[in-house]
């Protein structure tokens, strides 16, 4: 059976995406309940995979018995099993805080809002597993139809977002597509296996590097790289707020983790482009990117656009460490890809519960939670202590590692961007904290009346839940990076480094 898992964890949320549209012509209120189930038992299998994977080794799964590479393969790695841990705990967490924040004008849309939130974690499970490149095109575009219609399923200024985020997803896919074809055209082949015994032989080809040029642009705006990031801070901003954190946290991290696999798998550690390494040239994206996002994050008044555009800055980093072409630059950049999903999901669950309980979108709002809600603002402390890079946090143990690998590969403008964007993301989070624990006069529009008066004491059990859960796990990230790093490292680590 344990070569099945795979499949038995992407079928979970798949085959109750299915069924939910018919159970929920009888039982509405079965939703969320079913939906859970699903994410529950993915997350047993995956914790289940992860042993295996760890016991036996690398596991290659064919589908109808059909070889690679006519046939599809998904291969279950290292990366692949840690990756899936991080994808269905979060699902599960995202799930628990989603009954307390699904949208009251869902009405009778409750069914496919379930539906359409599972359909987004199979294909992110797909992407995940996928071993060509067709199939990461094929869960690419489920994934992106499920978030565009989740984006907008509450109307007003959403749709707008969603329509913008439409556009702009479609020309990824697109541009992702054709490089699948010119490297089909040339190589004949689609497995990323087959294509690794041939692909850095044809470096050469014009057709070849048109080919690894559309597939990273097409994936650039998957993951939101600087200057492919425009969709992103409407999508999030104006997302429900039980949506959001299903799309920080995993979306872009995932598009990403589709890069890696080609860039290592496929086109290899060493490869150069006109005597020009490849990894160095996504370093150097990265670096812009990370200064880039943190700069646009400290103009930002909005709090989950201040979030957002932070997210955008970590994505800069994440791809920073992974094209170091070293193993601990790689690590810390894989461990920095999981603690900033973490995070992500953290932050805009807090920023869900402050607009529904106390009303707070800006700046300027957060006072309104002064003193009277200690357990939103020990969890907003950890998550800025995570986001600037302060130890004991997942964060500064990510950043640490990054900086480590930088310094091996003595390229010294990237540790520069990292040092930079931590020292921006530390003013905006003290604008941030400023407003928390300054007393001050009440924010403009605010009556007095307002300012003084009380909002609800305690939190649901489901965000106490979901927010708490978070942030002790970016507490526990940084305490287990010894294990983690070294699994990835050894298990984990790609070919060529």
């Amino acid at each position: 059976m344990s070569e099945h898992l795979p499949v038995l964890i992407f079928l979970s949320p798949l085959m109750t995406a299915i069924i939910l549209p018919v159970v929920g012509l009888a039982h509405r209120e079965w939703s969320r309940p079913l939906a859970l189930a699903a994410v529950s038992v993915m997350t047993v299998l995956s914790l289940i995979n992860l042993v295996v994977v760890i016991r036996h080794g690398t596991m290659r799964y064919t589908f109808s018995g059909w070889a690679a590479p006519l046939g599809i393969e998904w291969v279950d790695d290292g990366l692949a099993s840690l990756l899936m841990i991080m994808v269905s705990v979060l699902s599960f967490l995202a799930m628990i805080h989603a009954g307390f924040a699904e949208p009251s004008s869902l009405g009778g849309r409750v069914v496919p809002y379930y539906a359409l939130i599972l359909l987004l974690i199979a294909a992110l499970t797909g992407i995940v597993f996928s071993g060509d490149l067709f199939n990461v095109f094929v869960f690419l575009e489920v994934g992106a139809l499920s978030a565009y219609a989740l984006v907008g399923i509450e109307g007003g200024k959403a749709l707008v977002s969603a329509f913008r985020y439409l556009i702009l997803g479609t020309l990824g896919s697109s541009l992702y597509l054709l490089g699948v074809a010119y490297c089909y055209a040339v190589t004949g082949t689609l497995n990323m296996m087959d294509l690794a015994e041939r692909v850095p032989e044809l470096l050469l080809s014009k057709a070849i590097v048109g080919g690894l040029i559309f597939l990273f642009l097409g994936l650039g705006i998957k993951m939101a790289i600087v200057p492919l990031h425009g969709w992103l801070p409407d999508a999030y901003t104006h997302a429900p707020d039980a949506v959001s954190p299903f799309l920080a946290s995993l979306s872009t991290k995932v598009a990403l983790i589709a890069w890696v696999r080609i860039m290592f798998w496929v086109v290899g550690a060493n490869a150069e482009i006109d005597h020009v390494p490849v990894l160095f040239l996504l370093e150097e994206v990265g670096s812009v990117a990370a200064v880039v996002g943190a700069v646009l994050a400290l103009t930002q008044s909005e709090l989950k656009r201040i979030f957002a555009y932070g997210g955008i800055s970590h994505i800069g980093l994440i791809l920073i460490g992974v094209s170091l072409g070293n193993r601990t630059g790689f690590a810390g950049g894989v461990f920095y890809l999981i603690n900033d999903a973490v995070l992500q999901a953290a932050l805009f669950f807090l920023a869900g519960v402050a607009c529904v309980r106390y009303g707070v979108r800006t700046l300027d709002d957060v006072r309104r939670v002064r003193g009277y809600t200690p357990w939103m603002t020990g969890a907003l402390v950890v998550m800025a202590m995570a986001m600037v890079g302060f130890p004991p946090t997942g964060g500064f143990f990510g950043k640490w590692y990054i900086i480590l690998g930088a310094l091996e590969a003595r390229n010294y403008l990237s540790v520069g961007a990292v040092v930079v964007a931590t020292l921006l993301t530390l003013a905006y989070w003290v604008r941030i904290l400023e407003r928390v624990f300054h007393s001050g006069r009440p924010s403009p529009g605010q009556t007095q009346g307002q300012a003084s008066a009380a909002p609800p004491l305690d939190l649901p059990v489901a965000l106490k839940v979901s927010v708490g859960t978070v942030s002790a796990a970016i507490i526990l990230l940084g305490l287990s990076s010894d294990p983690i790093i070294g699994f990835l490292r050894t298990v984990a680590v790609p070919p060529g480094l």
